[in-house]
C-alpha cells in the first residue's frame, strides 16, 4: 500500500556531495517518520537521519554536521543532501516510512565514494 523510489546515489570523490530523494505513494498517513538508513558491506544496516512530518529531526553521530535532511509534505518526498562525504560513507541507502507503528522500504540506492 505504500511505495517508496529512491534516487540519487552514485560514485562521489571524498570529500564530494550527493542529494538522494525518496519518494513516498500510495496510502500515506498524515503523521509519519520519513529517512534514511544505510547498510555497507559486512555490516549491519544502520539509521543514518529520520525527520517527522511536524519538522523534528535525528541524526546518526557519524554524519551529524555532514548530512542535512529535509522534506516535502505536499510531495511525500525526503531528501539527503550529503556532503563531505567519506570512504566509510559508502552503503546502500534505504528510504523508510514509519506510520502508525509500520515500517515500510525502498529498494535502495548505492552510494560509494572513491577517488
Amino acid at each position: 500500500q505504500v511505495q517508496l523510489v529512491e534516487s540519487g546515489g552514485g560514485l562521489v570523490q571524498p570529500g564530494g556531495s550527493l542529494r538522494l530523494s525518496c519518494a513516498a505513494s500510495g496510502s500515506i498517513a498524515s503523521n509519519n517518520r520519513m529517512g534514511w538508513y544505510r547498510q555497507a558491506p559486512g555490516k549491519e544496516r544502520e539509521s543514518v537521519a529520520h525527520m517527522t512530518t511536524d519538522g523534528s529531526t535525528n541524526y546518526a553521530v557519524s554524519v551529524k554536521g555532514r548530512f542535512t535532511i529535509s522534506r516535502d509534505n505536499a510531495k511525500n518526498t525526503v531528501y539527503l543532501q550529503m556532503s563531505s562525504l567519506k570512504f566509510e560513507d559508502t552503503a546502500v541507502y534505504y528510504c523508510n516510512l514509519v506510520q502508525r507503528g509500520w515500517p515500510y522500504w525502498g529498494p535502495g540506492t548505492q552510494v560509494t565514494v572513491s577517488s
